[in-house]
């Protein structure tokens, strides 16, 4: 194999750019990245990076200084069918009422989580302004001149997300064509293309797009956020350090319930809206839902619950137009979102608005290929055995966007541990070795953190091993089991004991290979 090409500048295509090198493979490595940055670490976007260095706008300070009037009922359609008391009145409760219109009822809702866990994906340093190398990228037929493979110098302004310095970037010796997507890939002359048009040929394929946040149907709206990306991230920093705002997540998953916290922390008026009725059950089961969402409640979040997202709704501004003798006033859109329109009619006034509803992977440049088999199966991820590898033996895929054995976890193991069994086989050109990770996930919400590790099964049962789940107990680690034997580990600030109860967990996994 002389050029393997990684499609992915992220948390597990550094990984397979590294565990090529480190396994003997000397050829040309060509990495394609969508977003102009080097590899950068994604965990620190919903939480110290968003913080950021500005002090905010102070706790709970007034409201009143350049917030968005909220809408009246005539706004855009009909009238809610609920008042919008609740907004500024007690915070609600879990146990709200009215129908639910799930984000799914709206075309809204993330894909079923295929396993527990913020994305804990990572990229690194920025690298704004990296050319393609132009005998990296070429049209295909078209040979293009040699230059340079060096890797571009940590520019980024947020150089402690770089996941990789200048040394080792040197020592990698990789080409890294950044700021262009990969558009296809064509199976046959075993080319990648890219969205400019151009393309590159290599032997062999390492998939590691990752996956893109979810947003909500409808025009775009101004103050509206996802947080999935570095850019991301400076946007909504931005939006969050220029003064008080009023605040709505939607969605209370890991993403949300991080950035709610990080929002509290700098001051704002937060409402966490998630349209079950827990937070996180998915991924923790009911009784650590309960423990979430109280995390909300007591780090000063508002929570409501059993309600979904109608829609967003713009604020007004007023135009005069003249018409031969009359003068008339009208109220058009401005384009910015002004408040959040529930499923039960009620009206959430917001500045910000951050839409934490899932994921999906970034499949789509791989759509009519060998790997699609033309039944639609890469929306859940590209199928790969449990050794990383596709339906095509020089294609292997890792992290976010890989379904592994049928399953797809966004989790950071999936993306530093899969990789190296996915080119061990690639190098073999076939599955000499499976990947069997033991999940691993962490959150930090309202100044405690979370670590969960292990597979948490629909029928296990949960009991706390140490510690309480009351404000004052200082933490406590829970046990999962299933048939009889513990099949996952939470923890909440027992770090020694999750890391114990973790080791043991995967001791018994490699028993049982």
């Amino acid at each position: 194999m002389r050029t393997v090409i990684v499609v992915g500048a992220s948390l597990a295509g550094l990984h397979a750019v590294r565990e090529l090198r480190a396994q003997g493979f000397d050829g040309r490595l060509v990495v394609i990245g969508a977003e102009p940055h080097m590899p950068y670490d994604r965990p620190p976007l919903s939480k110290s990076f968003l913080k950021g260095p500005a002090s905010g706008p102070g706790p709970k300070a007034s409201m009143a200084d350049g917030a968005i009037a909220a809408p009246t009922a005539d706004v855009t359609g009909p009238a809610p069918t609920a008042p919008t008391a609740d907004v500024t009145g007690p915070p609600p409760t879990a146990d709200a009422t009215g129908p639910a219109l799930t984000l799914a009822a709206t075309g809204t809702a993330p894909a079923a989580a295929t396993a527990p866990g913020a994305a804990a994906t990572a990229l690194g340093a920025d690298a704004t302004g990296t050319p393609p190398t132009a005998d990296a990228v070429r049209t295909p037929g078209t040979p293009g001149p040699s230059t340079s493979t060096a890797p571009a110098s940590d520019t980024t302004d947020e150089p402690t997300l770089a996941l990789a310095d200048a040394d080792e970037l040197a020592d990698l010796d990789a080409e890294w064509l950044l700021g262009t997507p990969a558009s296809g890939l064509d199976t046959g002359s075993r080319a990648v293309l890219l969205a400019d048009g151009r393309a590159v040929i290599g032997d062999g394929v390492v998939i590691a797009t990752g996956a893109a946040a979810r947003s909500l149907p409808g025009p775009p709206l101004a103050g509206v956020h996802t947080l999935r990306t570095l850019d991301d991230a400076r946007a909504l920093r931005t939006a969050l350090t220029s003064g008080p705002r009023r605040v709505v997540v939607i969605g209370g998953g890991f993403i949300g319930a991080e950035t709610a916290s990080s929002c509290v922390t700098l001051g704002h008026d937060v409402t966490v809206v998630e349209a079950a009725p827990l937070p996180l059950v998915p991924q923790l089961g009911p009784d650590m839902a309960v423990f979430c969402a109280d995390l909300h409640r007591r780090g000063g979040a508002r929570l409501l619950t059993g309600t979904g997202v109608a829609g967003l709704r713009p604020g007004l501004r007023s135009a005069t137009r003249t018409a031969s003798a009359w003068t008339a006033s009208a109220s058009t859109p401005d384009g910015r979102v002004a408040a959040v329109e529930l499923a039960d009619g009620r009206l959430l006034p917001a500045d910000v608005v951050i839409v934490g509803i899932g994921a999906y992977p970034n499949t789509a440049w791989l759509e009519h290929t060998w790997l699609d088999g033309g039944r639609g199966e890469l929306r859940g991820g590209v199928p790969c055995d449990q050794g990383c590898v596709t339906a095509l033996p020089e294609v292997v895929a890792v992290g976010d966007v890989a379904r592994v054995g049928g399953v797809r976890a966004e989790h950071w193991t999936s993306a530093t541990e899969q990789p190296r069994v996915a080119v061990r086989n690639l190098l073999a050109a076939r599955t000499v070795e499976t990947a069997n990770a033991l999940p691993y996930f962490w959150s930090d919400q309202y100044g405690s953190r979370l670590q969960f590790a292990g597979h948490r099964p629909t029928e296990a049962t949960v009991r706390v091993e140490e510690g309480g789940l009351a404000p004052d107990d200082d933490g406590f680690l829970a046990v999962y089991e299933y048939e009889g034997r513990p099949t996952a580990v939470l923890a909440v600030d027992r770090p020694r004991a999750f890391m114990r109860a973790r080791r043991e967990l995967r001791a018994r996994l490699a028993a049982a290979l």
